[in-house]
């Protein structure tokens, strides 16, 4: 288990020049955007602009921050990213044209290379108790401030707990059936991963 804060993330352009974004966590660690298994990221999306394609690659983003943004798909539907917390997934191939609706935005990404792992995001709200069963998994602090607590999902004592501020990440490899405990007036978003 291991902790990645807000404050540690590094600010890189996109390969399409349209924003930038923050990568949080990869596997395997150091893979670049040839070999990453799944690939998870914050994105300021600054402009209107056509989105880079990723062959081969699942994607999923997540309205944090904005008025948000229409993701108009050549040959598919529109998908709308209005709301905070709401979730657009298609496809890395699709030709998509990002429209912001007024100004900026920042978004959570995960992209999972399709052939090799598959991945379920979940939008969590507030205190509550979760059960992480998958080969590795993130919990990304959207908003707010989460105190999270990790034990054994059949009980037990406390395995680890910490603090998680906006834009920190907890990531977990092999986290079989742990029971995750939040508490706070935060939100998160839990990704789940699981191998082929």
């Amino acid at each position: 288990m291991r902790i990645v804060r807000a404050s540690a993330l590094t600010a890189t352009p996109w390969k399409n020049g349209g924003g930038i974004t923050r990568e949080i966590a990869a596997y395997p660690v150091g893979a670049s955007l040839e070999t990453f298994v799944w690939r998870v990221s914050v994105a300021d999306v600054e402009q209107p602009g056509p989105f880079s394609t990723f062959d081969g690659i699942d994607r999923t983003l997540v309205l944090l921050a904005g008025a948000g943004m229409r993701l108009l798909e050549q040959h598919g539907p529109t998908h709308e990213l209005i709301e905070p917390l709401s979730v657009a997934k298609f496809d890395g191939e699709a030709a998509l044209r990002a429209e912001l609706i007024e100004g900026p935005t920042r978004d959570f990404n995960l992209m999972v290379r399709r052939d090799r792992a598959t991945a379920k995001l979940q939008v969590w709200q507030g205190a509550g108790r979760h059960v992480l069963d998958a080969d590795a998994a993130l919990v990304f602090c959207s908003h707010g401030e989460l105190d999270v607590r990790l034990a054994r999902a059949q009980g037990g004592e406390a395995r680890a707990q910490g603090t998680l501020g906006p834009m920190d990440t907890l990531v977990l490899d092999a986290p079989r059936a742990l029971r995750c405990d939040l508490a706070g007036e935060g939100a998160a978003l839990a990704v789940l991963l699981r191998y082929r």
